[in-house]
C-alpha cells in the first residue's frame, strides 16, 4: 500500500561525511566492516546501492548548458514573519493584488550562474500573477468579496499597518507592488540569480518573487534509472532538500510511524552526491503514514553544481517549498 504523508517533528541528526556511521568504513567492495548482511550492515546496503545509483546517472546536455531549476518557481526573498494563517495562504497560493500587472513581455533576460550565464525570454507581470496566485482561501470571502476592503496606503491604518485580511483562519495575501528583478535559484548549474517578478506582500514582511523566465526556456531534468531489484529492508530514501549552506545539506527522510533508530546517510563523490537513510521497521502492525523526518549530513566540500540524487529511485531532489 501507498503510504500517506504526514510530518514528524523529529528532532535533527547529524552524522559525519561519508557514508556509513562512525566505526563503519566501506571497503572498496562497497560494503561496510563490522556486518554481515543482517541490519548491521544497512549502512553497506545504502553504499552499495548509491554506488549503483550513481554509475547510472547520466545527465544530458541542459544539465550543464540550460537552465534546469531544482526548486519551485515561487521563491521568497528576505525573512518572512508568517502566521499560521499567512503561511497557509502562501502554501496555497491565495493571493490578491491592489496594483496594476502589465501584460507586456519585457525584453530578454540574463540567468546568471556561478560559471557563465544564459539569456532567456521572459513573460510579464501579468502572466506570473496567474502562476502565482492558485484561488481565493476556499471557506472565507474572496480578493474579489466586499467583505475585504481594499489594503491601505502604506503608513495608513492603526498603528500604521499596511494590508488587511479577512477575519477568520483563511486569509488572502495582499501584492502592493510589483517589479523586475533577480532572485537566488538553485539550478543545476549551482545557485543562480534568476530574473523574476517581485511582488511585495506586506502581510508577511517580504518580497514573493516568481521566476520571469519563460516555459520554453526551462529545460527538465532526466528521467532517473532506478538500480534495478529492490532496495535491502531497512533502507528510506530522502524526499527533498530544506537547505544547502556551505557544505551543510539538510533534507527530509520518507520514514514509517514505527520506524526506529532513523539515521541519516551520504555517500559522496567529486561529481555526484547520493543521500538517504536506514531505519529499524517494525516487528508488528502499524499504520502506512509516510512522515518526513529533517535530516543533516556535513558533505567534505560545498555542494557547487554536484546533483544531490535519492538513493531509492535516482531521482535529482528539488529543494522544498519555503
Amino acid at each position: 500500500m501507498r503510504r500517506s504523508l504526514a510530518l514528524l517533528g523529529l528532532p535533527l541528526m547529524m552524522i559525519v561525511a561519508g557514508c556509513a556511521p562512525v566505526g563503519t568504513e566501506p571497503d572498496e567492495s562497497g560494503a561496510a566492516s563490522g556486518g554481515s548482511g543482517g541490519p548491521q550492515d544497512r549502512p553497506g546496503a545504502f553504499t552499495q546501492r548509491a554506488a549503483a545509483v550513481a554509475q547510472a546517472w547520466q545527465p544530458d546536455d541542459a544539465w550543464t548548458t540550460g537552465f534546469v531549476p531544482l526548486q519551485e518557481p515561487t521563491v521568497l526573498v528576505g525573512e518572512p514573519d508568517f502566521t499560521p494563517q499567512t503561511k497557509t495562504a502562501f502554501q496555497a497560493g491565495w493571493y490578491r493584488a491592489t496594483v496594476d500587472l502589465p501584460d507586456r513581455k519585457p525584453a530578454e533576460g540574463t540567468v546568471r550562474f556561478p560559471h557563465g550565464s544564459t539569456r532567456v525570454p521572459l513573460v510579464s507581470a501579468a502572466q506570473a500573477y496567474r502562476e502565482l496566485r492558485q484561488g481565493d482561501p476556499g471557506a472565507c470571502p474572496g480578493p474579489t468579496d466586499p467583505a475585504i476592503p481594499p489594503a491601505p496606503a502604506p503608513g495608513g491604518g492603526p498603528d500604521g499597518a499596511v494590508g488587511s485580511r479577512p477575519q477568520g483562519d483563511c486569509v488572502a495575501l495582499t501584492v502592493t507592488r510589483v517589479e523586475l528583478g533577480t532572485a537566488p535559484v538553485h539550478t543545476t548549474r549551482g545557485a543562480a540569480q534568476v530574473p523574476a517578478w517581485l511582488f511585495t506582500v506586506p502581510e508577511i514582511g517580504a518580497v514573493v518573487a516568481r521566476v520571469a523566465v519563460a516555459a520554453e526556456a526551462v529545460a527538465t531534468p532526466p528521467a532517473p534509472v532506478p538500480p534495478s531489484g529492490p532496495p535491502e529492508p531497512g533502507l528510506v530514501g530522502a524526499q527533498d532538500i530544506e537547505a544547502i549552506e556551505g557544505a551543510t545539506l539538510r533534507y527530509r527522510l520518507g520514514v514509517g510511524s514505527c520506524d526506529t533508530e532513523i539515521t541519516p546517510l551520504v555517500w559522496e563523490r567529486d561529481h555526484v552526491i547520493v543521500v538517504g537513510g536506514t531505519v529499524v521497521p517494525p516487528t508488528g502492525g502499524c499504520d502506512e503514514m509516510l512522515n518526513l523526518h529533517p535530516a543533516e549530513v556535513t558533505l567534505k566540500a560545498p555542494l557547487g553544481a554536484r546533483p544531490v540524487l535519492d538513493v531509492l529511485s535516482g531521482s535529482p531532489l528539488r529543494v522544498a517549498a519555503g
